[in-house]
């Protein structure tokens, strides 16, 4: 292998959520009275900022391009307790000046002295899950908040400061029709924000809807009619498709998770968060943090939180690198290939070569980018490299 080092970010896992919504596959736990006492919080932000400690020498010195706060709901958590954390992070790790700081937050979780809060701890950018404006459709996929505090939060981040805000949206809901999903968008560009991540309901294993599957979901043909109108509606409206699921106004794709589609490097802090860092020695390992919350504090306090660690070998990181690459509108100059994953382009032409002449991938052998038949059918393509 002949690896460049790529940027560097880190993504901070908070499990805790009000509810666990049926749909979500994520490491998520229902609020317990335990972790509401500020000395719990604390509790986790220390096991959060140990298990940084034991990452940073993996880290080969790199500044951090970007952090990002997922959960879980991590708004649950206090604005003295994101403070602690961030200026936490500052201390252990150089962080870029005008590095992108991204909080998830839900609107049944929102205040305005807590956006404030966070705004001053430095999160200078904000990501809503709205789901849908439709009170019926946010009922249907176990949400507990309401269209209009949907509307109040997005109303309270920006009185906060916030000049970047991502408003996640789902369409494919049960029983909604074409108009229902292009009103939600409707409402959400009217508010203005800067990035919308829209998105189908797809039923995952090991959640709720997998072994009760919601009556009167859309079907395959509905759900690619409201696929292209929704992107189409963006478009006119000034947002650019630079993912599958991510639209952006002008200068405001998520840097963050770029970095992930762009092949990366990520610390991983947190219950059941995930890592993957590039070494000086030519390889690339992943990193898994213990799932519980109260295994992965209890395993931080006694030195070792990892879950597991595996070195990727060349199938895993031609399908990774694929995986998410192709995922971008863009794509990624071929060049970037063995850059980021120290495999040979020429070792992989022959798969290239099929899945152009299936006109799944772009003919242009410098860029690596699938074609819009390509993004339609992205596991088809996929395959060719798995």
């Amino acid at each position: 292998m002949n690896l460049t080092l790529p940027p560097l970010s880190l993504y901070i896992h908070i499990p805790w959520c009000v509810k666990k919504c049926p749909y979500c596959d994520f490491n998520s736990h229902a609020l317990s009275a335990d972790i509401d006492a500020e000395s719990n919080e604390t509790l986790y932000i220390e096991a959060l900022l140990n298990d940084l400690s034991t990452e940073i020498p993996l880290s080969s010195e790199r500044v951090l391009e970007s952090i990002f706060i997922g959960g879980g709901t991590p708004s649950l958590f206090s604005a003295a307790a994101i403070t602690q954390l961030l200026d936490g992070v500052r201390t252990f790790i150089k962080t870029k000046a005008r590095a992108e700081i991204t909080l998830e937050a839900n609107p049944g979780a929102a205040d305005a002295a807590s956006f404030a809060g966070y705004r001053r701890a430095g999160v200078n950018r904000l990501s809503i899950g709205v789901q849908s404006f439709n009170d019926d459709h946010l009922r249907s996929i176990g949400r507990i908040h309401s269209a209009q505090q949907a509307m109040d939060a997005y109303q309270l981040a920006t009185e906060a400061g916030f000049h970047c805000i991502n408003l996640d949206l789902m369409y494919g809901l049960p029983g909604q029709s074409i108009e229902q999903a292009m009103d939600d968008l409707k409402q959400a560009i009217a508010l203005k924000p800067q990035h919308l991540s829209w998105y189908q309901l797809t039923i995952e294993a090991n959640t709720l809807f997998s072994s009760q599957q919601p009556d009167n979901l859309p079907s395959h043909e509905k759900l690619a009619e409201i696929s292209d109108a929704g992107i189409e509606l963006l478009k006119d409206h000034g947002f650019k498709q630079y993912e599958v699921s991510a639209f952006a106004t002008e200068g405001h794709q998520c840097r963050h998770n770029l970095n992930y589609w762009q092949f990366g490097d990520y610390i991983g802090i947190g219950a059941g968060a995930h890592g993957k860092l590039t070494s000086l020695n030519d390889h690339i390992n992943r990193r898994r943090k213990q799932r519980s919350p109260a295994a992965y504090i209890e395993s931080i306090h006694s030195g070792d939180g990892l879950s597991s660690q595996n070195r990727l070998q060349d199938e895993d990181l031609l399908l990774e690198f694929m995986m998410n690459v192709l995922r971008l509108n863009q794509g990624m100059p071929a060049a970037a290939f063995e850059q980021r994953t120290g495999l040979s382009l020429k070792a992989i032409q022959l798969r290239l070569l099929h899945a152009r002449r299936a006109g799944l991938l772009e003919q242009n052998p410098e860029v690596l980018r699938a074609t819009q038949m390509g993004r339609t059918f992205l596991n088809n393509l996929l395959i060719m490299f798995s």
